[in-house]
C-alpha cells in the first residue's frame, strides 16, 4: 500500500486583531487583505482566517469575502490578492487544501485566490522598446527583466492541484484584481531608500517638465479631510462620464475613509490639487507596511494644461518616500503594447515614472460544486458575452455560427443555475 502524506496545516477563523497583527508582521500585504476591507465590501459577508502549522504557529492569514448566489445558501469564497503568506516557506499543496475544506463547510461552491506575489517584471526601458516594436503586441511575448521562481513553483502547484488558471481578460466572474500592475520602486536593489531627487531623475522628460509646469502655474496639492470627499466625488463623477465607467457612490468612499482609517490612522489619505481655488484633480492613497497604492483618481476637463494630475501624483510619491515606503503602486495595466490598443496610453503614462510592469500569478479558481460554479461564471460574464455578440455581428458571414456558439453555453449555464437553486444545492 502507498503512503499517505499527513497534512499538518490547519485553518480556522481568527479575530480581526490577530489577523491585523499578522499583516503588520509582513514586509507587505495587499490592503484588500486587511480586516477593514471586509467592512468596505458590505455587500459581501467576510471573515478572517489564520493558517497554523503543527506547532500552532501562525504562518498565513486571509480575508475571505463570501458572495451569495440569489435564492440559495451557496457562496463564492473570494480572497482578493490573498491569502497572505511567505510563499517561499509554505508548500501550496499543503497550505491550500484546508482553505478549500473550510470554505466548503461554509457553503461555498467555489474558491478564488490571487496571491499578490511578483511573478515577472519588465523595466521601463524594456517596455518602451516593446512599444516601439510593431511586431510586439504584448509584454508576455517579451523576455522579462525578472522572474520569481517562488511564483513559478506556486503556479505549478496550483495547476497540478486542480485550480483553474486565469482566463482571458474580462472572463472569469467578470470581476477581480488586475494580473498586471505598475510599480515605481522607491528603494535601490540593495534595499537603500531612494531620495525624491533620485526618483524624479528616473522619470522621463515629459513627467519632469509637467511637474515643473504645475508648480510654475501655481497648482497647490494638499491632503484633504473626510469633508473633502464630496469635492473629490464631484470630480470623480465628471471623470466617470468622460471616461465611460460606472462610478461608485459617495458613501462608498466615506465608508472606505471611516473603516480604513479606523484600522490605522494612516491607512488612507485624500489628496486635492487646486489651481486658483479650483479643484482640478483628486486622488486617494492607501498604505500597508512599505507599500503605497494610488487607489482612485479623478481630474477635471477644465484646466488640464496646468498639469494637476502630474502634480498630485508627484506629491503622493514624495510622501510615500517620506513614509518609508519601498513601492509606489500605480495599480492595474494590461500587458498590451500594441499601437492600436486604446489602453496603450495608460501604460505610456505610467512608464513615464520610470517604474516597472509587474505580473502576479493571477486569480485562480477551485470549483467545489462545478455546475453551480459554471452557472455563476456565466451570469457574472453576461456583459462580456454581449460584447462578444456585438463583435460577431460585425461579421455577416459568421453571425449565425457565432451566435450559436455564444448562446449555447450561457443558456445551458442559466438552466444549470435554475436547477441548482431548485434542488437547494
Amino acid at each position: 500500500m502507498g503512503r499517505f502524506r499527513v497534512v499538518t496545516i490547519s485553518v480556522r477563523i481568527i479575530p480581526a486583531a490577530k489577523h491585523l497583527d499578522f499583516i503588520r508582521s509582513q514586509p507587505s500585504a495587499s490592503f484588500l487583505q486587511t480586516p477593514a476591507w471586509g467592512q468596505v465590501k458590505s455587500e459581501w459577508e467576510s471573515e478572517s482566517l489564520g493558517w497554523f502549522d503543527a506547532d500552532n504557529e501562525m504562518i498565513g492569514a486571509g480575508l475571505v469575502l463570501y458572495r451569495q448566489v440569489p435564492k440559495v445558501k451557496r457562496f463564492l469564497a473570494y480572497l482578493p490578492e490573498g491569502p497572505v503568506a511567505d510563499w517561499s516557506k509554505v508548500d501550496a499543496t499543503e497550505f491550500l487544501p484546508p482553505l478549500i475544506e473550510h470554505c466548503k463547510n461554509r457553503g461555498a461552491f467555489g474558491v478564488r485566490i490571487g496571491p499578490a506575489l511578483l511573478a515577472r517584471a519588465w523595466d521601463a526601458e524594456t517596455i518602451k522598446s516593446a512599444i516601439a516594436d510593431d511586431n510586439v503586441r504584448s509584454l508576455s511575448a517579451v523576455e522579462p527583466d525578472e522572474t520569481n521562481q517562488v511564483a513559478t513553483r506556486l503556479h505549478n502547484a496550483l495547476r497540478s492541484g486542480g485550480w483553474l488558471p486565469p482566463g482571458p481578460e474580462g472572463e472569469g466572474f467578470a470581476a477581480g484584481q488586475p494580473q498586471f500592475n505598475f510599480w515605481l520602486p522607491l528603494a535601490h536593489p540593495d534595499g537603500r531608500p531612494k531620495t525624491a531627487d533620485e526618483v524624479q531623475k528616473g522619470m522621463n522628460q515629459q513627467w519632469r517638465r509637467n511637474i515643473r509646469k504645475a508648480a510654475k502655474s501655481g497648482v497647490v496639492v494638499r491632503q484633504g479631510t473626510r469633508e473633502d470627499l464630496a469635492g473629490f466625488h464631484r470630480v470623480y463623477l465628471e471623470t466617470a462620464e468622460r471616461d465611460n465607467f460606472t462610478p461608485r457612490p459617495l458613501d462608498y468612499f466615506e465608508t472606505m475613509w471611516d473603516v480604513l482609517r479606523g484600522e490605522d490612522p494612516d491607512r488612507m489619505r485624500l489628496y486635492l490639487a487646486e489651481h486658483e481655488g479650483d479643484l482640478v484633480a483628486a486622488t486617494t492613497w492607501v498604505r500597508v507596511g512599505d507599500h503605497v497604492w494610488y487607489s482612485y483618481g479623478a481630474s477635471t476637463s477644465a484646466k488640464r494644461d496646468v498639469r494637476g494630475s502630474n502634480a498630485i501624483q508627484w506629491q503622493m510619491i514624495a510622501d510615500a518616500i517620506e513614509a518609508g515606503a519601498r513601492t509606489y503602486d500605480l495599480r492595474g495595466i494590461t500587458d498590451s503594447v500594441a499601437s492600436d490598443d486604446p489602453t496603450l496610453g495608460l501604460i505610456q503614462f505610467k512608464v513615464g515614472t520610470g517604474g516597472r510592469a509587474v505580473e502576479y500569478p493571477g486569480e485562480w479558481d477551485m470549483p467545489i460544486n462545478r455546475p453551480l460554479y459554471r452557472a455563476f461564471d456565466a451570469y457574472m460574464n453576461r456583459g462580456a458575452i454581449t460584447a462578444r455578440v456585438k463583435q460577431v455581428a460585425r461579421n455577416p458571414v459568421g453571425i449565425l455560427r457565432g451566435a450559436l456558439r455564444l448562446t449555447a453555453k450561457p443558456i445551458n449555464a442559466f438552466g444549470t443555475l435554475r436547477k441548482a437553486i431548485s434542488d437547494g444545492r
